[in-house]
């Protein structure tokens, strides 16, 4: 079974791809972004999957890659087109090449015009193709700069994006309206530049006078996307809390286990989100916790010592996890949420103050 998620990344309102075979457990992630790396490696890792290879189907200008950082991470393999001038990559791919991750793999289609180096992946059975910015949902991708060609793009379009069945689902690498998918026959009718009757001469007459402003990121983006996104200097997605043993959550915040915790109570601050009949109730409270419930954290949060971590606490792990945003919000670098709660707390026998027999 394949395993396929859309990813959206709001700054540059670019969609990174997952894809896994069920079977092997391997996977690949096509145009990771730089900042949402713990988010990406996070989902990865609770899908039980091993990443194989990311794959950057052109240069960026608009965000950072985050190819370096997952294979610092993850140990996967770079790919990216052999005409993207891309130093550091694994694998420089080229037309007709497979991109494996267990018994599945993505088959290479070259598609330049936005840049040189362009690719379109295409899944094995066709069914699911990522465009990069060459095709976009009634739309593609700008010709004028990284040695476009708009005559390049029509060609790459008809010749290797339109030949793919008519029902073969298209995933842009950016979509500015929220739409997240488009098809072969969708686009063959209805893109106003590529599709119907359009000649080569109406696209390239047309690309060569739209007048487009350079993107904002393009100084930082293409240097470093040059170099699969590995930075120069120090680099923030890469930073880890040290603290503890951590795990970044698909969610978007750290937990932390609670036998680990349990072990070093002197070393941190541990905060009970619950009503206060929950706390004096039959799960018990931690020894030394502070009750603050959830609704009164906010107005609360900067009587909190700081000296120490504070790791957040509730029934299951729901409403701390809310603390957590709520804390962060409040300058508090060093917080992490009791993964599972009072619940698992309890199931795994640790010690309470208080509660009923469990």
């Amino acid at each position: 079974m394949l395993i396929f998620r859309q990813l959206f990344d709001p700054e540059s309102s670019t969609y990174t791809y997952l894809l896994g075979d069920s079977g092997s457990a391997e996977a690949v992630l096509v145009d990771p972004v730089f900042e949402q790396v713990r988010r990406d490696a996070a989902l990865i890792k609770e899908l039980g999957l091993t990443l194989r290879y990311t794959v950057d189907t052109h240069v960026h200008a608009d965000h950072v890659t985050a190819a370096w950082l997952m294979r610092e991470r993850l140990g996967s393999r770079i790919a990216v087109g052999r005409h993207s001038g891309a130093e550091g990559a694994d694998e420089l791919v080229a037309h007709g090449q497979r991109i494996p991750f267990g018994r599945r793999f993505l088959a290479v289609r070259e598609t330049p015009g936005h840049t040189a180096g362009c690719i379109t992946c295409v899944l094995d059975d066709e069914r699911l193709a990522f465009t990069g910015d060459c095709l976009l949902v009634r739309g593609c991708g700008r010709t004028d700069f990284q040695s476009g060609s708009a005559g390049a793009m029509y060609r790459a379009v008809h010749q290797q994006i339109f030949t793919l069945p008519d029902d073969c689902v298209l995933y842009p690498a950016h979509d500015y309206r929220g739409i997240t998918a488009t098809s072969v026959a969708e686009e063959k009718a209805f893109n106003p530049r590529l599709g119907g009757n359009l000649s080569e001469e109406d696209f390239v007459g047309y690309m060569n006078n739209l007048g487009l402003p350079h993107p904002k990121k393009i100084d930082v983006a293409v240097p470093a996307n040059l170099l699969c996104g590995r930075p120069a200097g120090p680099h923030s997605g890469a930073e880890e809390p040290d603290w503890g043993p951590l795990v970044f959550s698909f969610a978007g915040f750290w937990e932390i286990d609670p036998r680990w915790v349990e072990e070093h109570l002197r070393d941190v601050h541990v905060l009970d989100v619950r009503e206060p009949e929950e706390y004096a109730g039959p799960l018990g409270h931690i020894e030394g916790a502070r009750l603050i419930p959830l609704g009164q954290l906010a107005g609360q949060a900067g009587a909190l010592p700081r000296d120490k971590p504070i790791v957040t606490v509730c029934r299951a792990g729901g409403r701390s996890a809310q603390a957590t945003v709520i804390l962060q919000r409040a300058g508090f670098q060093r917080v992490a949420n009791l993964a599972g709660g009072m619940l698992r707390w309890r199931t795994q026998g640790l010690a309470v103050v208080g509660g009923a027999d469990h």
